[in-house]
């Protein structure tokens, strides 16, 4: 019954009108420019909205530090432009991750959904963190052992929250969505995912001056 209910809304999401980037009348250059996006110019939106919504994520977050006291000013942009770089680094390997997965396995049936999720959170998650911590503890000016040391005390944490938020998500994703909708449905979950990520790199951080703005407050005057 679930398969059947399941195969009728696909069917919805898949006719050609779904399937196909829209076609729709040059005289209108809004309708130009959304079929360019997601058609000619599919590998550069992928990119750029990767590299947006990561920088959308960080700003979220340090605004959440900022207000917490956790962090000593509203916006530190050398931080967001970290992340920024990262983000953008991340769209390319998620426009050809999709792609191959995609013609890989093409039908869109439950087992199929199950092995792209499978190659997902097995092969394309650890990179994507393993490249995120690497990347922007390299451009904070850390080494390699450092970023190492890094991982290897919150790479549990982060893919435990991964496994919970992505297996759903990449089921939408994969069973309903056409391929070259796919990046930027996931660019949007990730935006919030993203917030996670740069609360998890910057923690120590934050911890320690909300520790000392608490300890000036508490000072006797």
């Amino acid at each position: 019954m679930l398969q059947r209910l399941l195969l009728q809304v696909r069917s919805m999401c898949t006719k050609d009108k779904w399937r196909q980037v829209p076609k729709i009348s040059p005289s209108v250059k809004g309708s130009q420019y959304f079929n360019k996006a997601f058609g000619e110019y599919l590998f550069i939106t992928n990119t750029v909205t990767s590299g947006g919504l990561m920088a959308i994520g960080d700003l979220i977050q340090q605004e959440i530090e900022y207000r917490s006291h956790s962090l000593p000013e509203r916006y530190d942009w050398a931080r967001w432009t970290r992340l920024t770089i990262v983000g953008i680094a991340m769209g390319p390997l998620h426009h050809y991750f999709y792609k191959y997965l995609d013609s890989y396995l093409p039908r869109r049936n439950l087992f199929s959904v199950a092995k792209k999720i499978l190659m997902d959170q097995l092969v394309m998650s650890p990179i994507c963190i393993s490249l995120f911590f690497y990347g922007v503890g390299m451009m904070e000016g850390k080494a390699f052992k450092e970023c190492t040391k890094e991982i290897n005390s919150k790479f549990v944490e982060v893919y435990m929250i991964d496994w919970s938020v992505w297996p759903p998500t990449q089921f939408i994703n994969f069973y309903f969505l056409p391929v070259q909708y796919q990046v930027l449905y996931i660019n949007f979950v990730t935006m919030l995912y993203n917030v996670f990520l740069s609360y998890m790199k910057h923690r120590e951080t934050a911890e320690e001056h909300r520790s000392g703005v608490s300890k000036l407050y508490a000072a006797p005057l």
